[in-house]
């Protein structure tokens, strides 16, 4: 799905807003564990690692996509930045790119791709050998809790204008027996005045609750975890904040 998604996906992203509006809390988050080696996890195009790297930092990036990590490197290199990226998935991080981060980053809604139990084991281990004693882990997650409640399929749509052409996307879930959701991109481009042209792309999420989570990072040997419901540091409601944040230390 990210391969083929990588083109339009910083169409997709309003990424102006939303750095303005997260990197303040997430640099309260490096300063207070003194982070200055940041590892992005599933860094997608690279946006935050940039932003960090523009800020002084010492940035790695590794995303499972191919498409992303190429994406996230011509993004570098029209930005002037310096900041690595590898092609690395969960449960393969401190092999390939390495340990002794101040802190690991797992941003937009990515840890949910670990399906199973195990599979969140296993990229929570991967997380604690990449980072040092006392190091930082902060995890955004979408608020599951509130979406299995509800059972909300839907999300906000997105819009994205050129001088000759225009998107539309559209994110939706099927919620499937064994639990999982599938998690459905619909994109609608047009050049001009012309027709529609639609792709939809497909992956698969565990929606992984917070009891869930902070259980987890527990048998993994992570600590004082804090919960908020935004990257702005809002407190976590269960019934409505739109995500779940999860801080804690190795």
């Amino acid at each position: 799905m990210y391969d083929a998604f990588s083109a339009d996906y910083d169409r997709f992203v309003n990424w102006a807003g939303r750095l303005a509006a997260e990197m303040p809390f997430i640099e309260r988050q490096l300063a207070a564990v003194g982070a200055r080696c940041v590892l992005d996890a599933a860094c997608g195009t690279g946006m935050h690692a940039l932003a960090l790297a523009r800020r002084g930092y010492q940035v790695s990036g590794a995303d499972l996509s191919a498409g992303m990590v190429e994406r996230a490197r011509a993004n570098a290199a029209a930005a002037g930045v310096a900041a690595r990226f590898e092609v690395a998935g969960f449960g393969e991080l401190a092999q390939r790119v390495g340990t002794g981060f101040d802190a690991l980053l797992c941003l937009g809604n990515s840890l949910p791709h670990a399906l199973t139990p195990a599979e969140l084991a296993a990229a929570l281990s991967d997380f604690v050998a990449c980072l040092r004693p006392g190091g930082l882990l902060l995890i955004q997650n979408r608020n599951f809790d509130a979406v299995l409640a509800r059972r909300e399929r839907w999300m906000e749509p997105q819009s994205h204008a050129e001088p000759d052409a225009e998107w539309l996307f559209f994110r939706f879930y099927d919620f499937m027996p064994d639990g999982t959701l599938a998690f459905n991109v619909v994109t609608l481009r047009r050049v001009g005045g012309g027709a529609w042209v639609q792709q939809v792309a497909t992956t698969h999420l565990w929606p992984q609750r917070r009891a869930e989570l902070e259980q987890a990072l527990g048998a993994a040997g992570f600590g004082q975890v804090t919960c908020w419901g935004d990257l702005a540091g809002a407190p976590f409601d269960p019934a409505g904040s739109p995500n779940l944040i999860l801080s804690a230390l190795r």
